[in-house]
């Protein structure tokens, strides 16, 4: 895996997490809001690096692999681990691995497992596999409509065309597979770092399991509804919010 770094090795680390369908390059407005504060690692998830053949795993193991490099790196305590939609099924995994500690894990609109039986949820992976599938056979203007109802521009549109024609249908089916399908405790589970689950006002319906999930299983997880936006709007389209949420974090919450 690859990983970018930004920011001053000396400062607290924030580890941001991108989500399915974008590369590294989504936190670009971001990083230099953050920068001159945290030592911000970016990870570039596989099957996702437009510069490898690589090709995307599953959450397990990519959250297994980013805490093994953090370690590597002699990062074993962060201020957060930043994760939106997919990114947010990472950092809850990383939250259960425990291995590199974070005073914060923050999903935002984040994927949980689905609590049905494995057959059920393969008509569910199916119609977002087919979804995307249609955008990269060339109409990404109907994939980004069927995922969020922000207006993209032609450019954004341009790039989603430039992932997807990157992006293998292995890697896409593996990435709605293993995020609806991730290995979780089967009970009620409390972390050392606070747990944040940040949702779009937008898309509160669609959160709907996702944040019963987090009720149920992750008892302290702290909820924030993200006015006026939709799924994964905040590090493209408000980066100073997003700087902002995360530069407002109380330091020191772990044991």
């Amino acid at each position: 895996m690859e990983v970018k770094e930004f920011g001053a090795a000396g400062k607290p680390a924030v580890v941001l997490i991108h989500p399915s369908l974008v590369t590294w390059d989504y936190f670009e407005y971001v990083i230099p809001l953050l920068g001159e504060d945290y030592h911000l690692v970016v990870p570039v998830m596989p099957g996702y690096n437009l510069d490898d053949a690589s090709e995307f795993s599953s959450v397990e193991k990519i959250a297994s692999e980013l805490d093994g490099w953090l370690l590597e790196h002699g990062i074993e305590r962060l201020h957060a681990v930043y994760g939106c939609s997919m990114g947010g099924s990472i950092a809850l995994r990383m939250a259960v691995y425990g291995k590199a500690r974070a005073e914060h894990y923050i999903m935002d609109g984040g994927i949980t497992p689905y609590r049905l039986p494995y057959l059920l949820t393969r008509p569910i992976a199916l119609r977002d596999f087919l979804v995307v599938a249609l955008g990269k056979l060339g109409g990404e203007r109907l994939m980004a409509k069927a995922f969020s109802s922000t207006e993209f521009s032609e450019d954004d549109l341009r790039y989603a065309a430039n992932i997807l024609d990157h992006c293998s249908y292995r890697t896409l089916w593996r990435t709605f597979d293993s995020c609806n399908n991730y290995r979780m405790p089967k009970t009620p589970v409390r972390f050392d770092g606070e747990i944040l689950y940040w949702y779009a006002e937008k898309e509160r319906h669609a959160r709907k399991w996702d944040i019963a999930y987090m009720r149920d299983l992750v008892p302290q997880t702290e909820f924030r509804e993200l006015s006026g936006i939709d799924h994964g709007d905040m590090a493209l389209f408000h980066p100073e919010r997003l700087a902002q949420a995360i530069g407002n974090l109380r330091a020191d919450c772990t044991e």
